[in-house]
Order: structure tokens, then sequence, then C-alpha cells
């Protein structure tokens, strides 16, 4: 049966009768409730909730398409839908699938069913960007085993498995010339019933679950881009979940309901290092130096954020872990003149560079600065036609690895390398983290690489952001993930 339901925004009124229904309750919903969860998410689906784009990540919160593998807090590997793995060598790793899996279709979960999905998500235009830069293959061993093999040796096999982006769906769900269908083909404990365009989405219990069966009856998603109505919808009762909600709404709602989550996003000033002023050493240290983050935590995020104490930030655990390293000495930069440049899609950066500019020229520089829209800069950022370019980047891709996003930006052959920054030293210590097994071998590998790109200000971390997810007070077991791969689960109830 399709539920028809008005969407949350035409709602927001009736907000005050359900606070008051919210006090009938006193304790968490046992598991097979009947309750429903109201979630407003950001962002509606741009690709019709296709695996192999960003709406994946939708699937995934939902807890509607599972993977073969998962990550912990360290991002390391941990079984799914495939309960182990091991290498057979350099470029195969074989995996065992787990048992008396059912799709939401009644089709069993089998090696064919991997293959499938494998095979389509290769021929994908666009691939997943999992898969940028990797040739894969797979194939069935026997009935409850899949090979996977890479054109070249990949330390990181069962890490890129677990993007939210190779999802197994029902084999059904990859045939006709269309997008990838996920409606009824997942494996979670919640299934994927209804789609209605961008407007909402809903999902019912799984009875048949692989694992403990779900909490709610059921999730009803309505998609909010408008952040006060988000915040409204927080405040009067009429949404469960919310994501998002903005820093300029989080004072008007009740402190308790909001929680702020560390994101691995790091707001960063690059500079340029291959032309212009700060080609010289000791005008990059100036720059760094100059540099108030504090100021900027406080005046453009509310405080919400995190002084950047590196490139990697408290959303990556293990990077305060991070070796010691000596500054540069910063030269005179009286009278230097620069262009310092950002974007206008995210409201924020324009006001960052505003405070930028003051304390660039308090310590000398004369600052022009240069302000567009993102798809009219980043191909003349990307050229180096500024001196200075203040950007919000995520550190950590779909591998949970931040080695790829390092490489990405400071190697010599960077595909982001805003900051035109080649260093024989710093490509050596980023093909050796590239290389190491995962582990804490590799967090050392990656942090070492992180010191000797600091140490030669190729760019100066500011802050790292956070997101403020709001709960309401009979909901609980929502989870707060920095990497926004989970968030309603088995475990979620109301109360």
């Amino acid at each position: 049966m399709v539920r028809l339901r008005r969407p949350l925004l035409a709602t927001v009124a009736g907000g005050a009768a359900a606070t008051l229904l919210a006090g009938c309750f006193s304790a968490a919903a046992p598991a097979g409730s009947d309750d429903r969860l109201r979630l407003a998410m950001l962002q509606p689906p741009r690709s019709a909730l296709s695996p192999f784009s960003d709406d994946a990540f939708k699937l995934s919160r939902w807890s509607t398409a599972e993977t073969l593998v998962t990550l912990d807090d360290l991002g390391e590997a941990q079984p799914a839908l495939a309960t182990a793995w091991s290498r057979v060598d350099e470029r195969t790793w074989s995996f065992d699938l787990r048992p008396d899996v059912r799709f939401h279709d009644g089709s069993t979960l089998t090696p064919d069913a991997v293959v499938t999905m494998l095979s389509a998500a290769t021929a994908a235009a666009p691939k997943p960007r999992i898969l940028d830069g990797v040739e894969l293959t797979a194939d069935v061993v026997d009935e409850d085993t899949v090979t996977v093999a890479t054109a070249t040796p990949d330390p990181l096999v069962p890490q890129r498995l677990s993007s939210p982006q190779l999802a197994v769906l029902a084999p059904a769900a990859y045939t006709g010339d269309g997008p990838v269908d996920p409606i009824g083909h997942g494996t979670g404990p919640f299934v994927l019933t209804a789609v209605n365009g961008t407007s909402t989405a809903t999902l019912d219990r799984n009875d048949d679950y692989w694992g403990e069966p779900a909490r709610l009856a059921g999730i009803d998603v309505d998609f909010v881009p408008d952040g006060t109505a988000r915040a409204a919808a927080l405040r009067g009762g009429t949404a469960d979940v919310v994501e998002a909600v903005p820093v300029s709404q989080a004072a008007s709602v009740d402190p308790a309901l909001v929680h702020e989550v560390p994101m691995p996003r790091t707001n960063t000033l690059y500079l340029n290092n291959r032309t212009g002023v700060f080609t010289d050493p000791a005008l990059r240290a100036a720059a760094r130096e100059s540099v108030d983050a504090a100021r900027i935590v406080d005046q453009v995020y509310e405080g919400r954020a995190d002084v950047a104490r590196g490139l990697l930030g408290p959303a990556i655990p293990w990077s305060a872990d991070r070796p010691s390293r000596t500054p540069a000495p910063a030269g005179d930069a009286a009278g230097q003149r620069i262009t310092l440049a950002t974007f206008t899609d995210r409201a924020e950066l324009p006001e960052v560079a505003v405070l930028l500019q003051q304390a660039l020229e308090a310590r000398g520089f004369v600052v022009e600065q240069v302000v567009r829209e993102y798809q009219f800069i980043e191909a003349d950022a990307l050229a180096g036609a500024f001196d200075a370019f203040v950007l919000s980047r995520a550190t950590v891709l779909d591998s949970g690895d931040p080695a790829a996003y390092l490489y990405s930006d400071f190697a010599c052959d960077g595909s982001f390398g805003i900051a035109q920054f080649c260093d024989p030293a710093v490509d050596r210590a980023l093909a050796d983290a590239a290389a190491t097994e995962p582990g804490p071998a590799r967090r050392s590998a990656v942090l070492e690489a992180e010191r000797l790109i600091l140490e030669r200000d190729a760019a100066v971390p500011m802050l790292h952001e956070r997101v403020i997810q709001g709960e309401s007070s009979r909901v609980s077991g929502v989870v707060r993930d920095p990497r926004e791969r989970a968030l309603i689960t088995a475990d979620t109830a109301l109360s």
C-alpha cells in the first residue's frame, strides 16, 4: 500500500498539537511498535535516488540500502553484508557474504547480485566517485564468495566497498534503460516504498530483516531546503529529526534539541605557491601568522566551529595525535599586493574573506578581493589566477581515508591543486601513506604528510565546521555521524 500524506511544509502549523501529544508517552517504543518518525532533510534527491550519485547517502541514512563493509570511528573496515574478507594476492580480495540475507523484493543476496552491482557501477556514467581512477572487476567464486580485483594494488578495497555509492541492491534494481531503482530493492531494516519526486519519501519496517528488527514502524521523509522552515518544524514539533539546522536559526531552538556534530570539513586559506607574492616562504608564513581563526569562529560561525590545529580535525579522532612541527619564520609583508578570492555559494565564505582581508592588511598586505559564484571562479582558482583562495573542503572522501584528499590538493600532480604546490618530499610522504595498509601505520604516515605540508605553509587551515542536527525530546537512538552515512537505524525509537 502506498501511503499518501501532506509534506511537512504544509503542516508546520500543527506543531503545538504534536508537542502536546508527545507528552502522553514516557517510555521508549518497543521493537515492532507502530511509531513512525518524521524526518526533515536538507536536500531533495538530485538523481532519482540513484545509488551511483550523492543520493546514495540518503539511502544509507535511511537504513534501506547496505554495503558489504562499514567503517568504525577510526575508518577501519568492519563487517556488514560481508562477514569476512582476505587478500588473495596484491590485486585481488575475497569476500564472504552474510548468509540468509534477503532483498526487500524477496530475492536472495548472492555473489551474482554483488557482481551485478559492481558491474553496473563500473559501467555507470559518471561512475561513483569512489571508483574514480580505479579499474575494478568482480567474479563469483562459489555460492558464498565473491572476489574483487583491481588493475593495480590497492590496500583500500574494503574501505572503498563501504561507500554508500556501492550499496548492494537486488538485481532487479539494475534492469531497464532508466536509472537504478532503489524502491523495494535494498536489504536494510527499512523498506523504501514510495518517493514523491523532490517532496517526500516513505519507508516501512522490514519485518524480514537479517538483523534485529527496527523499533520504528517507518520513516516519513520531507525534503525541506529552506533552513528557516526546518528549524520551525523542530520548534513546532512537526519533525522528530531535522538535518542541518542553520547557525542563524539555532539560537531560536531549545538548546536541548540541537546537537553539534563535527564534520570532516576544513575551512582553509590556500596560498599560491607557484606564482606571485606567496612563492616566498617567509610571506606565506606572514599570511599564516595574520590569521585569527578564533575571531572567525566567533564572529562568522557564532562559536559553532572548531579552531583548526591542522588540515584534519576532530571528526577524524586520531588526527589529534599529530606530530609537532616547526613553523617557518615570517617575513615583512608591508606593501605586498595580493588577490584574495572566494565564492558566494557557501554564505559564510565571503564573511570569512572580509575578516581575512582586515587581518592581512593589518599585517601590511595590500588586499584586493574577488568574489563570484563557484561555477565562475573554480577554473581561475585551479589555474592559479589568485594569490589566496578561501575554500571549505571535505577532508575525508568516500573511502573514509584522508590520504586521497591530501594527494588531490597537495601532490605535484594532484587534481585539485589550488595551492599550486609541488614538493618532492611531500610527494614521497603522500606515496608512502597511499601504499601503507590501513591501520596505525597508515594513520601515522598520513599525519607525517600533513606535517610536511603545514611546515611549508602550502595552505593555512582555519577552522573545522560542524553541522547542527535537530532531534525532538521524544526521539532516541539517532546517529550523529561526521561522515553523514548513518542517521536513522534499527535502534532509533520514539517515546
